[in-house]
């Protein structure tokens, strides 16, 4: 198995991540744009994951040769991002966000598919390979923080660029690996789908990340005006990737083990909904700050490991890709763009104490949804 080469994706994938979510908002606060033109903008990001994960997965099964539609994607983000040089109109802005990370989104789902190819049976291996993007992130992050103090908020765009050549440059190294045929998929994919167990799940993850708007959209501006330099809130961003890192690494196993996933599900969501009320109500309170971003490891860590669990219960044989790529959709590309979007008007309108409330009742909702609907079959 080539560990580096694929490590070396993820490393390079999670980088680009950590220049983009955290920085590109202040980049677009610097061109001039307000509240409502960030979340809009910054929801392209997250709408293009409804529609991209599954175009080109569709792609990937149709025709196979997954490394290769990865090399392709790649390099069309790369070209497409470097048109994003020299603009500053909304819409032209616009256009270049919707077809970078048209492609940018649908690289990630091809490589998992991939990876887990290479390891066959041996997926235990995957969170070691795995963790490479979260330090990539953490680099970028902390990095791209220090140099925008130093500099300007358009460093961002070449910091952007940089990475994304390296995701190119990185899945050039990789060769397909191809899959075996798996076990058959039992009924339709319909069927699955009409489940009022599997409707409740969806929306809890809908939720979820509908209640994480104003925090990509917002959360570095906000710090700022609070105060703290670039440096630190890379440094707070980075805290709270390595508490996820430290969660998958060391606890989420036996989290699995000892309890219900159903239950992780809903701690996490009611642990995502105190953490948006400490950042939205104690700005100023450094203590506040880092519990919050400590509380990354549930509403981002444990919540994707145990939806992961639940897609593959719900989701049998060759039913699997479809019930990933719908996750990834529902998640971060329907109920992100729909959070990031509708930050924007709560912030401009009301201001960050209420929009960090109404995310908090958000991700309450989608607790509560996960402890009346949400089922599971017993081992």
């Amino acid at each position: 198995m080539p560990y580096w080469r694929l490590s070396a994706f993820y490393f390079f994938y999670f980088a680009s991540l950590g220049a983009l979510v955290p920085y590109w908002g202040l980049y677009l606060e610097s061109l001039g744009f307000d509240a409502v033109a960030i979340g809009s903008l910054m929801a392209i990001l997250m709408a293009t994951k409804v529609v991209a994960p599954n175009v080109w997965g569709w792609l990937g099964d149709r025709f196979g040769h997954r490394m290769a539609l990865v090399q392709l994607a790649s390099l069309a983000a790369l070209a497409a991002f470097s048109a994003i040089f020299g603009l500053s109109g909304f819409w032209s802005i616009a256009v270049v966000m919707g077809l970078y990370s048209f492609f940018w989104n649908a690289s990630l789902p091809q490589f998992e598919a991939v990876t887990f190819n290479y390891l066959g049976r041996e997926v235990e291996r995957y969170s070691r390979i795995r963790v490479w993007g979260s330090i990539g992130f953490i680099v970028t992050v902390v990095g791209v923080g220090q140099w925008v103090d130093h500099a300007s908020p358009a460093v961002v765009t070449w910091a952007v660029l940089a990475t994304f050549g390296g995701v190119l440059l990185s899945s050039l190294l990789v060769a397909d690996r191809p899959h075996g045929d798996g076990h058959p998929a039992q009924g339709s994919i319909l069927g699955v789908l009409k489940r009022s167990e599997v409707i409740a799940f969806f929306a809890a993850v809908f939720l979820m990340q509908m209640s994480h708007g104003p925090y990509y959209a917002f959360y570095t501006i906000y710090l700022q005006e609070w105060g703290y330099s670039k440096t630190a809130i890379g440094g707070l961003w980075g805290l709270g990737v390595l508490a996820e890192v430290t969660l998958f690494l060391f606890f989420m196993h036996r989290l699995l083990c000892r309890y219900r996933t159903r239950t992780i599900l809903m701690a996490s969501l009611a642990l995502a909904g105190a953490r948006w009320l400490l950042i939205g109500w104690l700005p100023e309170a450094i203590w506040a700050v880092v519990v919050a971003q400590l509380l990354h490891a549930a509403s981002f860590g444990s919540f994707h490991a145990s939806a992961i669990h639940m897609i593959h219960e719900y989701f049998k044989g060759k039913h699997q890709g479809r019930g990933q790529a719908l996750y990834a959709s529902m998640s971060f590309g329907a109920g992100g763009a729909a959070g990031t979007f509708a930050s924007g008007f709560l912030w401009e309108q009301w201001g960050a104490p209420l929009a960090y409330t109404l995310a908090s009742l958000v991700a309450f909702s989608g607790a509560l949804i996960v402890w009346r609907f949400v089922t599971e079959q017993d081992s």
